[in-house]
């Protein structure tokens, strides 16, 4: 007899041969339907475990505690310190007790986003000053000077301020930005009397665009401006200390540097060599500049982790070489780490010598991170090494994390770190009798290492260039691949050995190599930025697809399995986003005074009555314009008067940007919308935007909808922040609505004749 089974579905019957009723049919079985899906969650799962594993934690840890300082600076008002402080502790504090738990990766990450939170939070509480809120005119001050910028049209200092009076306020400053005509600027570290303007921190120009005003806030500054008269000279009440001093002392030492590159240099060779030494980049011409971001070589003139690492790297190569001259050194003692502590000097002397930004600090925290590595007998350039470097600059400023620089600088090292860890050993791991070994030996390595290094930490930087600047590069790898090897082999060893050989009097023929190899890289420049197409323009796409694409940066370079090529997806998802976001139909200026408005061709026209070539040109860029601020095009289609102006536009509604009252009347009418200072009458039936909402929400973005107009402003209701305090006044709401005008009075008087013939 037959033993008895159990059928697949779970139902008694003999050597399991009879299946469910449910699962038959006539004329047979039905069969069972093989799925892909459990080999394939089997193999998620295992390049899940591949990417959690042992050491693979540490690099997502800055990760996270950057998403922390991104919560912070998204908020709407200023966190409260106490509450953010105790939550950071409290969850570290649970990490640490779940050390030993699975929950210890996830629990580390949340930990990691509530201290980066705090840490931002301490970091603006830690520096809380003033700010300058309405314009202030004729202010009489005093103070040290802090910093000094030589431009190429005028000058620049930070006055530390240390008496204020004004007429018309009692705000109190800290530190003020002065501009004052060239060659006027007082000397870093005395102590002047003078009057000045003053302005509020520049806003962004427009929503979503580079917010100047944080940035001044982070450095102290309340208000910039310029002076008005003579700088007087003053003996200071009291000492300015340590760090003013050490700050006078350094700006001695960049002026008698830049001195000497002026005795042999001139024009912009003088201006690149000195941005490359010292930092000082305001004296380069606009057409140079230009193309040399054009081109993709504007990253030179800013001092990074690139001109830090060939600091490091021919203060290392050369201190090395030199103790492998003597045979007793070189077998006896530890050459190479006596070699990375040199660079590291060097390059801690390159950070001070520069000026010490938040940029140049990421930079020499990078490379002190890496020399560090050799010194201890560690690998030193790992994704740890990164993320180290990460938490530092991020600990220690965490306000970088919106910075340009920062974004493109980490982007750009973790391509690198990415392509030196993953691509590279797979490139040239092959048989040494191997086609590839054969072109290693004619240097075909050094080359396409150099390729695909410009071509990976361009890439990377895309995202971010394409955001904060609306351009992109072309040709970027064209003009690295022709300038770089010059630079790094000619411009910046021979800057070094001219440091070196100054108090010597011997830097001349060393400024003149540097000058030589910086007139081939303009050379470059300027060929690249004339070529067809050069210029990439890129239209403003908002911050979701800049995170998204942040995101994918992230996930194609940390990860090892194939789980990485969820990256491209969410590249490619940022891509169309970023291409797909409606541009604004109109923009208005945050004091009124000029109006952007979309025409029936698709381009801005502009209605303004002040000249502001700054904004115009950020309208511009924004917009993918490749119009100049003074191209004659802008105002086509606009009709002004003295009473105001007023331009159509598209879908042949009227904008009116009205001047006079007596220009109200007619602009209500006929206009669907109307910027002016001054009060519509209540029978106005156009949308009306007017000066108090300017002053209270900043610059504004309008795109037509079906119950008029959509508003987008720079700072919108509720925002209250240190560097961009709210003001006080009616609740604004996100939809501009045509007015709902009052009925107008009926003239009851009969005419004569009717009158007459009821008679």
């Amino acid at each position: 007899m037959s033993e008895q089974g159990s059928t697949p579905g779970g139902r008694r019957g003999y050597a399991g041969t009879w299946p469910p009723r449910q699962l038959a049919q006539a004329g047979g079985y039905v069969p069972s339907r093989p799925s892909a899906w459990p080999a394939f969650a089997e193999t998620l799962r295992q390049w899940v475990r591949a990417e959690a594993g042992a050491g693979r934690l540490l690099p997502w840890v800055p990760i996270a505690f950057g998403t922390g300082i991104a919560f912070y600076f998204a908020a709407d008002h200023e966190p409260v310190l106490s509450v953010a402080a105790i939550v950071a502790i409290a969850l570290c504090a649970v990490a640490v007790l779940l050390r030993r738990k699975k929950m210890f990766p996830a629990a580390v990450m949340i930990a990691a986003v509530a201290a980066g939170f705090a840490v931002a939070t301490w970091k603006t509480a830690r520096i809380a000053h003033g700010v300058l809120a309405r314009p202030m005119f004729s202010v009489a001050l005093t103070g040290f000077v802090e910093t000094r910028d030589i431009r190429e049209r005028t000058d620049r200092f930070v006055l530390r301020v240390a008496t204020m009076e004004s007429p018309r306020g009692q705000t109190k400053l800290e530190r003020v930005r002065l501009s004052v005509k060239k060659g006027t600027a007082p000397d870093v570290g005395s102590f002047v009397e003078l009057k000045a303007r003053l302005q509020p921190p520049l806003a962004p120009l427009r929503p979503g665009s580079y917010d100047f005003g944080r940035d001044l806030y982070f450095q102290g500054i309340g208000a910039s401006g310029f002076v008005m008269g003579a700088i007087k000279a003053k003996e200071p009440p009291a000492s300015g200390g340590l760090l003013l001093g050490y700050a006078a002392f350094m700006q001695g030492l960049r002026d008698a540097i830049d001195a000497r590159i002026r005795n042999v240099l001139e024009g912009d060779k003088r201006a690149i060599a000195t941005a490359l030494l010292t930092g000082r980049r305001d004296a380069i011409s606009e057409p140079v500049n230009d193309a040399m971001f054009i081109s993709g070589l504007g990253h030179v003139l800013s001092i990074s982790g690139y001109h830090m690492a060939v600091v490091a790297g021919v203060v290392f190569f050369a201190v090395r070489a030199l103790l492998a001259l003597f045979p007793a050194l070189a077998t006896g003692f530890p050459i190479k780490k006596w070699s990375a502590a040199a660079a590291l000097v060097a390059a801690a002397f390159y950070l001070l010598l520069s000026g010490a930004e938040v940029a140049t600090q990421r930079s020499f925290f990078m490379t002190a991170v890496v020399l560090i590595a050799v010194l201890v007998d560690r690998r030193a350039i790992t994704f740890r090494t990164l993320a180290v470097a990460a938490m530092i600059v991020l600990a220690m400023a965490p306000e970088a994390l919106v910075h340009p620089s920062f974004q493109m600088s980490f982007a750009a090292t973790l391509g690198l770190v990415a392509l030196i860890q993953i691509g590279m050993p797979r490139l040239f791991a092959s048989p040494d009798n191997s086609a590839a070994a054969r072109v290693a030996l004619w240097g075909g390595r050094e080359i396409m290492t150099l390729v695909l290094a410009s071509l990976v930490a361009g890439l990377a930087t895309t995202p971010y260039a394409a955001f904060h600047f609306h351009r992109v590069t072309p040709y970027g790898l064209l003009a690295n691949l022709a300038a770089m090897p010059v630079v790094s082999a000619v411009v910046m060893p021979a800057g070094l050995l001219g440091l070196v050989a100054m108090p010597f009097g011997f830097d001349g023929v060393f400024w003149a190599i540097m000058g030589a190899g910086i007139d081939w890289m303009i050379v470059v420049t300027q060929w690249v930025a004339a070529l067809p197409g050069a210029v990439g323009r890129m239209a403003a796409f908002g911050i979701g697809p800049l995170i998204t694409a942040s995101a994918a940066i992230i996930l194609f370079g940390l990860l090892r399995t194939p789980l990485r090529w969820s990256g491209a997806a969410l590249l490619l998802v940022a891509v169309v986003w970023a291409i797909r976001v409606p541009q604004p139909d109109i923009l208005i200026s945050a004091d009124g005074r000029n109006v952007g408005v979309r025409g029936a061709d698709g381009r801005l026209h502009l209605m303004r009555t002040a000249k502001d070539a700054f904004l115009v040109r950020e309208w511009l860029a924004a917009d993918a314009d490749a119009r100049l601020s003074t191209d004659a095009s802008l105002a086509e289609g606009v009709s002004c008067d003295e009473a105001g102006c007023v331009t159509e536009a598209a879908g042949s509604a009227l904008v009116a940007l009205a001047l006079r009252p007596e220009a109200l009347a007619d602009d209500c009418e006929r206009a669907a919308l109307v910027v002016s200072a001054r009060q519509p009458p209540a029978s106005c039936a156009a949308s009306v935007m007017g000066l108090e909402r300017l002053r209270r929400q900043g610059a504004l973005a309008l795109r037509r909808s079906r119950d008029g107009f959509t508003v987008d402003a720079v700072k919108p209701r509720g925002l209250d922040r240190p560097w961009s305090p709210g003001m006080a006044g009616e609740a604004e709401t996100t939809i501009l609505a045509p007015r709902l005008a009052a009925p107008r009075a009926i003239d009851a008087t009969p005419a004569e004749a009717d009158v007459q013939a009821d008679e």
